[in-house]
């Protein structure tokens, strides 16, 4: 993989540049849909590439571990002969959702010990074997094994996750650097800076990431529920450390202003289960605020979706229709706002970049911050 920053922004940090992979190139600031189980959900690829544009997806090691299963993935040829996307392909270690299976897991030195949430099956993931997994999903870009710490958290928690997500990340390197991938294309590692919302731990931990030196580098653990005003702080400090000539990707988030706001502290990559998830309870993002399609308002507004978003459904279908699908409880419904919500994304990232490199992004994106949070 190969990064080329190609524009700064005079007023802020952000950037706009071209990551290159083996199975394409990505135009950065860039959203990543998130497609946990191989698939974004109610979404087709043909979708995605044509109506969304979408430059790269997300898939999960837990869940594609546990179903489809490894074999399945490594007869198919990997992720992308299984699910037909032919763009790169990212995928998050697992590391959040063993997290968040607090009840069901053990971390220990060796790695994390916890049940299946399908049928109770006890598994271990040790760095070791979450390259090994990612080496057979064959995603372009694999996330390094870490632990999440849970906010809020102690100051000694935090540096006791941070030091061991450390430790994780040097046997992750081992590991990958004296493997090889299995389907003829190459893959890189993304390390994770840790250290909870404590200023003394994301600096270290961000120093410890920067002198790995890996083709890119990600900021975790700022989606769990901490104030946006730390998640900012944090994100500021962190992007003043790690290496300007490589990616920068923010872990799950987030809403519209926040990745605006990211990309303003110089974030290249987001993704986020927002678009979707909430596209299928009714909420829809647009260039003009957000909109909840129940409402009795929209019910004879006869305009289209959005009509700003280049996409097929955002101009064809109605506000009025779609309301009527939603509280009809059409699948159809889900299926339209998830692709509105994803071409919005896509659209709105697209618009930073070509703002970064006309040379009045930080205008432009005061105003947009202000628009896109307001509700309708």
């Amino acid at each position: 993989m190969k990064f080329r920053l190609e524009h700064t922004d005079s007023k802020s940090k952000a950037r706009a540049g071209t990551i290159k992979t083996d199975h394409g190139d990505i135009q950065t600031p860039i959203f990543m849909p998130v497609g946990t189980a191989g698939s974004v959900k109610a979404v087709h690829q043909r979708e995605l590439i044509y109506d969304v544009k979408a430059q790269i997806i997300l898939g999960n090691t837990y869940h594609l571990y546990l179903r489809p299963g490894l074999d399945i993935l490594e007869k198919a040829g990997g992720l992308h002969k299984f699910n037909g996307w032919s763009k790169p392909i990212l995928t998050d270690s697992g590391g959040y959702q063993v997290f968040s299976l607090a009840e069901n897991r053990k971390l220990t030195e060796e790695g994390a010990v916890f049940k299946s949430h399908i049928d109770g099956s006890k598994h271990l993931f040790s760095p070791e074997r979450v390259m090994d997994i990612q080496r057979i999903i064959g995603a372009d870009i694999i996330m390094a094994f870490d632990e999440c710490p849970p906010y809020p958290c102690d100051f000694a928690y935090a540096r006791k996750s941070m030091e061991l997500t450390h430790r994780w990340l040097k046997r992750c390197i081992d590991r990958f650097d004296n493997t090889e991938g299995k389907y003829g294309y190459s893959q890189t590692l993304f390390p994770i800076v840790q250290g909870s919302v404590f200023p003394e731990l994301r600096k270290q931990s961000a120093e410890f990431v920067a002198s790995c030196e890996r083709e890119g580098n990600a900021i975790g653990g700022l989606s769990v529920g901490e104030p946006v005003e730390e998640m900012y702080a944090m994100t500021d400090m962190v992007t003043d450390i790690l290496p300007k000539d490589k990616p920068r990707y923010l872990m799950g988030v987030g809403t519209p202003a926040n990745i605006l706001e990211g990309i303003a502290l110089g974030v290249d990559m987001f993704d986020c289960v927002m678009p979707t998830r909430n596209a299928r309870n009714g909420m829809l993002f647009t260039s003009e605020g957000i909109i909840n399609i129940r409402n009795e308002k929209w019910k004879d507004d006869f305009s289209p979706i959005d009509p700003h978003i280049n996409s097929y459904v955002s101009s064809f279908y109605s506000k009025a229709y779609l309301r009527h699908l939603t509280i009809a409880k059409e699948i159809l419904a889900a299926q339209i706002a998830s692709i509105h919500n994803l071409s919005f994304y896509l659209w709105l990232v697209g618009q930073a970049r070509e703002h970064i490199i006309a040379g009045d992004f930080a205008v432009w994106k005061n105003q947009m911050v202000e628009k896109v949070s307001r509700r309708l």
